[in-house]
């Protein structure tokens, strides 16, 4: 990395934009802090991916792992949605937190979308922007070209370009600059590290910022993408999100330093650090999913008859658990009469707990799966 140059800033009459050096070139890694953390990196990631394999049906966990990924990329970006509230059904939200709620909600689908699109596309900038597609649509971004590459300068910070933290490059240089990650992506004749390609792709991601909206949010998506696209995890069962709201400082910092000192190797470490610091945490979710699992079946085979349907409803409650009567006794397949009895079979168990408190309109939480997360 010795000698690299982040890019240079050109002067655009009133205001100076950010040119940034192409990426898809030979790189050579000799920082030993660097490769230090890269290989610790590399064997928690391993140790978390061979979940993927050990937990039967993990199926039903990935859905609260892309939540609390929607719910934490959002906040960074403002938005107050928390991951009680995510689970709710948008008439249950109120008026003031609607626009939030449907952001996650967005940030759901479009991550949802993006695996689904992965069966048939590489990562790519038409992948790109069929996410960011989805991503905007219908909420308060819908305005801002949602699908396409932005055609006018945008900044990041301050009221007005003028007094502004950053301004990326000029639109013109947007389709050179993202098929440049496009091709650094899959360019196999030069090896670099894949979890240093995606921290240099998300970092030049984040400096290009092609969109007019919702670049922050895209650009923290394409890192679950892009592992899972390279084979390194197998189901899409690591997020960065939390990591970076939790050091949402540094996380700035460390991207406009590169940009100001050409220090990659800072934010090279600092993404290495989420990447095993959030594997720890996902290995330790899943050890504890594990345990509440023996638990919980262990509880509902004293119900005898009932067990098999009190299984459907835990399997429903893994991936949605704040629920209410009606959709416990859909997941169940059963009478709304023989759902109350059920649901006060495991409230007497303790799995499931009433959280309103009201008489109609009752709603009950998994709370402690909910608590895991």
């Amino acid at each position: 990395m010795k000698g690299f140059k982040a890019g240079t800033y050109v002067s655009q009459r009133y205001y100076k934009s950010f040119q940034p050096t192409l990426i898809n070139k030979d790189w050579q890694l000799d920082n030993m802090e660097v490769i230090q953390l890269l290989s610790q990196a590399d064997r928690e990631l391993g140790r978390l991916d061979m979940y993927s394999d050990y937990i039967p049906n993990i199926d039903l966990f990935i859905s609260m792992h892309v939540l609390k990924e929607a719910t934490q990329s959002s906040k960074i970006e403002g938005t107050q949605t928390n991951i009680e509230e995510a689970l709710l059904d948008r008439e249950d939200i109120p008026l003031d937190k609607r626009d939030d709620w449907e952001e996650v909600q967005n940030y759901i689908a479009a991550m949802n979308h993006a695996m689904e699109l992965l069966q048939t596309l590489p990562f790519s900038s038409r992948l790109i922007r069929e996410t960011h597609k989805v991503l905007l649509k219908g909420v308060r971004g819908e305005h801002k070209q949602p699908g396409d590459f932005r055609q006018s300068q945008n900044w990041i910070g301050g009221a007005s370009i003028n007094d502004a933290v950053f301004v990326p490059p000029v639109s013109t240089s947007i389709q050179e600059l993202m098929s440049d990650i496009e091709k650094f992506a899959h360019n196999e004749s030069v090896y670099f590290p894949e979890l240093l390609k995606i921290a240099l792709i998300h970092y030049q991601f984040e400096t290009i910022h092609p969109f007019l909206d919702g670049n922050g949010r895209v650009g923290r998506l394409l890192i679950t993408l892009y592992l899972v696209n390279k084979g390194i995890l197998k189901m899409p069962i690591l997020y960065l999100s939390d990591f970076f709201e939790r050091n949402r400082t540094a996380y700035y910092d460390n991207l406009m330093r590169v940009r100001e000192k050409n220090d990659l190797a800072q934010w090279f470490k600092f993404f290495l650090v989420g990447i095993i610091q959030t594997a720890k945490n996902g290995i330790t979710t899943f050890d504890s999913i594990l345990r509440l699992q023996r638990k919980v079946e262990a509880q509902i085979h004293t119900l005898g008859s009932r067990a098999a349907n009190a299984q459907k409803v835990l399997n429903y409650l893994y991936q949605r658990p704040i629920a209410d009567a009606a959709k416990i006794s859909e997941a169940a397949e059963i009478s709304a009469a023989s759902g109350y009895k059920l649901i006060s079979d495991l409230e007497t168990l303790g799995i499931l707990k009433e959280l309103t408190g009201g008489k109609r309109g009752r709603m009950y939480s998994f709370e402690e799966y909910l608590k895991l997360y």
